[in-house]
Protein backbone atom coordinates (compact mmCIF):
# COMPACT_ATOMS: atom_id res chain seq x y z
CA UNK A 1 0.00 0.00 0.00
CA UNK A 2 2.64 2.42 1.24
CA UNK A 3 4.38 1.73 -2.63
CA UNK A 4 0.96 2.59 -4.15
CA UNK A 5 0.09 6.16 -2.18
CA UNK A 6 3.82 7.05 -3.51
CA UNK A 7 2.96 6.86 -6.77
CA UNK A 8 -0.70 8.83 -5.91
CA UNK A 9 -0.83 12.38 -7.95
CA UNK A 10 -3.30 14.86 -8.03
CA UNK A 11 -6.45 13.91 -9.64
CA UNK A 12 -5.52 10.00 -9.39
CA UNK A 13 -8.26 7.64 -7.50
CA UNK A 14 -7.00 5.60 -4.83
CA UNK A 15 -9.12 2.36 -5.21
CA UNK A 16 -9.08 -0.25 -2.18
CA UNK A 17 -11.36 -3.46 -2.47
CA UNK A 18 -13.06 -2.81 0.82
CA UNK A 19 -13.14 -0.51 3.79
CA UNK A 20 -11.46 -2.71 6.64
CA UNK A 21 -8.58 -3.25 4.19
CA UNK A 22 -7.37 0.23 5.29
CA UNK A 23 -7.77 0.20 8.96
CA UNK A 24 -9.70 -1.11 12.01
CA UNK A 25 -10.92 2.45 13.55
CA UNK A 26 -13.17 4.37 11.75
CA UNK A 27 -10.97 7.61 12.97
CA UNK A 28 -8.34 5.80 11.49
CA UNK A 29 -10.04 5.63 7.32
CA UNK A 30 -11.11 9.17 7.93
CA UNK A 31 -7.96 10.54 8.47
CA UNK A 32 -6.19 8.79 5.35
CA UNK A 33 -9.01 9.87 3.19
CA UNK A 34 -9.10 13.16 4.38
CA UNK A 35 -5.38 13.11 3.09
CA UNK A 36 -5.94 12.19 0.01
CA UNK A 37 -8.13 14.69 -0.36
CA UNK A 38 -5.67 16.96 0.74
CA UNK A 39 -3.43 16.14 -2.22
CA UNK A 40 -6.16 16.37 -4.78
CA UNK A 41 -6.63 12.16 -5.11
CA UNK A 42 -10.26 10.78 -5.13
CA UNK A 43 -11.09 7.67 -2.79
CA UNK A 44 -13.16 4.41 -3.95
CA UNK A 45 -14.28 1.19 -2.85
CA UNK A 46 -15.42 -1.57 -5.49
CA UNK A 47 -17.25 -3.61 -2.15
CA UNK A 48 -21.09 -3.45 -2.98
CA UNK A 49 -22.07 -2.96 0.15
CA UNK A 50 -20.40 -0.23 1.56
CA UNK A 51 -19.14 1.66 -2.18
CA UNK A 52 -17.69 4.74 -1.29
CA UNK A 53 -16.82 7.08 -4.52
CA UNK A 54 -15.07 10.36 -2.81
CA UNK A 55 -15.42 11.55 -6.80
CA UNK A 56 -19.08 12.03 -6.64
CA UNK A 57 -21.65 14.49 -4.39
CA UNK A 58 -23.24 11.27 -2.75
CA UNK A 59 -19.73 9.85 -2.28
CA UNK A 60 -18.46 13.12 -0.35
CA UNK A 61 -21.48 13.54 1.45
CA UNK A 62 -21.59 9.76 3.14
CA UNK A 63 -17.73 9.76 3.54
CA UNK A 64 -18.80 13.55 5.67
CA UNK A 65 -21.66 12.16 7.66
CA UNK A 66 -19.17 9.19 8.45
CA UNK A 67 -16.52 11.81 9.71
CA UNK A 68 -19.10 13.57 11.52
CA UNK A 69 -20.66 10.31 13.35
CA UNK A 70 -17.13 9.51 14.38
CA UNK A 71 -16.42 13.22 16.03
CA UNK A 72 -19.87 12.29 17.75
CA UNK A 73 -18.35 8.89 19.78
CA UNK A 74 -15.36 10.78 20.40
CA UNK A 75 -16.83 13.51 22.35
CA UNK A 76 -19.25 10.51 24.14
CA UNK A 77 -16.30 8.36 24.82
CA UNK A 78 -14.66 11.68 26.47
CA UNK A 79 -17.95 12.95 28.58
CA UNK A 80 -18.29 8.97 29.54
CA UNK A 81 -14.82 8.62 30.22
CA UNK A 82 -14.53 11.87 32.81
CA UNK A 83 -18.09 11.41 34.50
CA UNK A 84 -17.24 8.02 35.47
CA UNK A 85 -13.27 9.89 36.64
CA UNK A 86 -15.70 12.62 38.96
CA UNK A 87 -17.72 9.51 40.15
CA UNK A 88 -14.80 7.82 41.50
CA UNK A 89 -13.64 10.64 42.93
CA UNK A 90 -16.64 11.64 44.50
CA UNK A 91 -16.54 7.72 46.26
CA UNK A 92 -13.32 9.28 47.59
CA UNK A 93 -10.82 7.03 44.42
CA UNK A 94 -7.95 8.57 43.53
CA UNK A 95 -6.65 7.48 40.26
CA UNK A 96 -3.05 7.27 39.14
CA UNK A 97 0.06 5.09 40.57
CA UNK A 98 0.40 4.59 44.17
CA UNK A 99 3.34 5.91 45.56
CA UNK A 100 6.62 3.60 45.92
CA UNK A 101 7.62 5.33 49.18
CA UNK A 102 5.11 6.42 52.29
CA UNK A 103 5.49 9.01 54.13
CA UNK A 104 7.39 7.34 57.07
CA UNK A 105 10.16 6.30 54.07
CA UNK A 106 10.42 9.74 53.33
CA UNK A 107 11.36 11.05 56.52
CA UNK A 108 13.95 8.26 56.97
CA UNK A 109 15.34 9.15 53.26
CA UNK A 110 15.92 12.57 54.89
CA UNK A 111 17.44 11.74 58.16
CA UNK A 112 19.78 9.71 56.04
CA UNK A 113 20.89 12.13 53.66
CA UNK A 114 21.15 14.89 56.96
CA UNK A 115 24.81 13.01 56.90
CA UNK A 116 26.84 14.86 54.07
CA UNK A 117 28.80 10.81 53.99
CA UNK A 118 25.40 9.22 52.82
CA UNK A 119 24.80 9.44 48.95
CA UNK A 120 21.42 9.43 47.47
CA UNK A 121 22.65 6.40 45.46
CA UNK A 122 22.91 4.24 48.69
CA UNK A 123 19.63 5.93 50.37
CA UNK A 124 17.91 4.61 47.27
CA UNK A 125 19.73 1.15 47.37
CA UNK A 126 18.56 0.64 51.12
CA UNK A 127 14.97 1.90 50.11
CA UNK A 128 15.19 -0.31 47.21
CA UNK A 129 13.86 2.45 44.59
CA UNK A 130 16.19 4.22 41.87
CA UNK A 131 17.04 7.17 42.63
CA UNK A 132 15.16 9.10 40.81
CA UNK A 133 12.38 8.01 43.17
CA UNK A 134 14.39 9.79 45.52
CA UNK A 135 14.82 13.21 43.97
CA UNK A 136 11.07 13.04 43.25
CA UNK A 137 10.11 12.12 46.63
CA UNK A 138 12.20 15.25 48.14
CA UNK A 139 11.40 17.64 45.96
CA UNK A 140 15.41 18.21 44.83
CA UNK A 141 16.42 19.84 41.34
CA UNK A 142 19.10 20.08 39.63
CA UNK A 143 20.73 21.58 43.40
CA UNK A 144 19.78 17.60 44.55
CA UNK A 145 21.69 15.60 41.95
CA UNK A 146 25.18 17.67 42.52
CA UNK A 147 24.77 15.86 46.17
CA UNK A 148 25.14 12.40 44.42
CA UNK A 149 28.50 11.15 43.64
CA UNK A 150 27.37 8.14 41.33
Amino acid sequence: MTAALSHLREGDCFVVWKLDRLGRGLRALIDFVEGLHHRGVDFRTLDGGTQIDTSTAQGKFFFRVMAALAEMERDLIRERTNAGLAAARARGRKGGRKPKLTAQQICHARKLLADPEVTIKEVAASLKVNRATIYRALGLGAAGRKRSTA
